[in-house]
């Protein structure tokens, strides 16, 4: 496999660092910056536990010192796979002071997936917990050392953290244009693809949204995402850029997530339409004070707009933004905390600075405004290419660089984006393609329906058909196939894009920030 620094070269550095995009920021500048500037202020909360700056900054150095003596150095890969508490933190940090790379592993993944993950990026430590609510990922791991000759030793959090600081004069700072992150996409349609990230492309996007989020030292920012997925960890990053607190939720509940609003008063929160959707359907919006929060980034899957003016009707001293992302380059797009809700409900805004998108027909075309088309972009948070994997990374751009998204999108005459859909989604039904997406939006709107995803189907005449997939909500009676057509035709969706098949399920298979795999959901014969 191609050295990560090999992988995350790019061929526009020099331009992104003319125009003061890039930088020489690493991590360790900014921690080292606010321990300098704001020692005793909270840098983490979680529950009672308040570690300052400088309490981050001593944890951070001895678990670096850990990870050295476990033979971590620059260009190694850490992988984790840890919830949102402070040592996730700590061990991210700690990685990158060393000049490694995090590898981030979501918290369901069980041995199947931790075995091809650590096998291509080629991790030589592995930060685990002792154990989970039924199992145990350090001993799962450890099983897994054979098949994996490039990990050495697997570390327990409570362990990682010892009595020895780093030696800082032994230990060169990173580069900027160093490897501090390989991550792995989410897998909804096809296996995960490594994606490697340098400090500067990824902090660029960091401190240039800032500003634009209105985010300051004094924010208290709270992630119901996932800190293992790029748009919880954006959150994170936030806080390292401005000196902001991260509050952290362990594992998102909707009655936690409620709790520690209404406890810690955060004023920023990330999230997505389907942690909103259950706080809501559980009526938390009116047990619980969110009046704390002021800005409110929504994302992971498109809003439904009556969900979003639904969320600002609770939260009116609150920006509710919407944002869309990809692990290929953060945060692309996003509405601001000035566009007020009308644009908020209906698009994730416009392109982040240092980002570029457009919008283009089957013929790769710039589609007019109001038309719909696949979002390709590019910039300066954009990766180049997935890591080992040269098949899949000329598939995702076209010839004059830009990135294939495979989102369905139209932009306004003001270039706010709406999403419309994903390309893989549509289904084709006699030769007459659509999007469920907009189905599927009134679908979950429907006074039984708590999710619902629509799939292709095979026809021996059409091709393909419709197949609704529905999760209902709590005491709701299965509501027949019938019975869903008729609330849609009331709502003059077309004939043709109705569901020919109905599925209830108790569960939706789920990313960590909530949008579904449909790749899972089987068809019973």
């Amino acid at each position: 496999m191609p050295s990560l620094a090999e992988a995350v070269q790019n061929p526009r550095a020099d331009e992104f660092a003319a125009r003061g995009w890039w930088t020489g920021d690493t991590l360790a500048q900014w921690l080292a910056g606010h321990v300098a500037e704001r020692p005793a202020e909270p840098a983490l909360m979680h529950g009672s536990r308040v570690l300052s700056w400088r309490e981050l900054a001593d944890a951070v150095s001895r678990a670096a010192a850990t990870l050295a003596s476990a033979g971590v150095g620059r260009g190694d890969v850490v992988a984790m796979q840890l919830p949102n508490i402070p040592e996730y933190a700590i061990a991210y940090l700690a990685t990158c002071r060393l000049g490694a790379a995090v590898s981030t592993i979501h918290m369901p993944y069980r041995a199947a997936e931790l075995e091809n993950l650590l096998a291509h990026s080629g991790a030589k430590v592995a930060v685990v917990l002792s154990s989970a609510k039924d199992w145990s990922p350090a001993d799962t791991v450890r099983g897994l050392m054979p098949k994996l000759p490039a990990l050495r030793q697997v570390i327990a959090p409570e362990a990682l953290v010892g009595t020895a600081t780093l030696d800082e004069a032994s230990v060169p700072l990173p580069d900027a244009r160093d490897p501090f992150l390989l991550l792995y996409t989410s897998g909804t349609t096809a296996a995960p693809k490594g994606v490697a990230h340098p400090y500067a492309s990824i902090l660029a996007n960091v401190r240039l949204g800032a500003p634009e989020h209105r985010l300051g030292p004094d924010d208290r920012i709270l992630t119901a995402a996932p800190l293992t997925h790029l748009f919880g960890m954006y959150s994170f990053l936030l806080t390292m850029y401005t000196g902001a607190t991260s509050v952290l939720l362990p594992m998102f509940t909707p009655p936690e997530l409620a709790e520690v609003v209404g406890r810690d008063r955060p004023t920023a929160l990330w999230t997505a339409p389907a942690h909103m959707a259950a706080c809501r359907n559980m009526g938390l919006f009116a047990k619980y004070d969110w009046r704390s929060l002021t800005l409110a980034i929504i994302s992971g899957s498109a809003c439904p707009p009556e969900l979003a003016r639904w969320v600002q009707e609770q939260l009116p001293r609150c920006a509710v933004t919407q944002l869309w992302g990809m692990t290929e380059t953060q945060a692309g797009l996003y509405t601001r905390p000035g566009d007020g809700i009308d644009v908020s409900a209906t698009s994730t805004g416009r392109a982040s600075p240092g980002s570029e998108i457009r919008i283009v027909d089957d013929a790769g075309r710039p589609a007019p405004a109001g038309t719909e088309g696949e979002l390709q972009t590019r910039g300066c948070a954009l990766f180049t290419g997935y890591v080992d994997n040269p098949a899949a990374t000329r598939a995702a751009f076209t010839d004059d660089g830009w990135f294939r998204t495979g989102d369905l999108a139209r932009a306004d005459a003001a270039g706010n984006v709406a999403l419309t859909g994903r390309i893989k989604d549509v289904i084709n039904r006699g030769g007459v393609k659509f999007n469920p997406s907009d189905v599927e939006t009134l679908l979950e709107s429907h006074p039984k329906v708590m999710q619902a995803a629509i799939v292709p189907m095979p026809d021996p005449v059409l091709g393909e058909k419709a197949c609704c997939f529905a999760t209902l909500k709590p005491g709701a009676q299965a509501p027949t196939l019938e019975e869903l057509c008729a609330w849609l035709a009331e709502r003059k969706i077309a004939k043709i894009k109705l569901p020919e098949r109905l599925v209830v399920i108790d569960e939706m298979p789920l990313t960590p920030t909530r949008k579904v795999i449909k790749g899972r959901l089987r068809i019973p014969s």
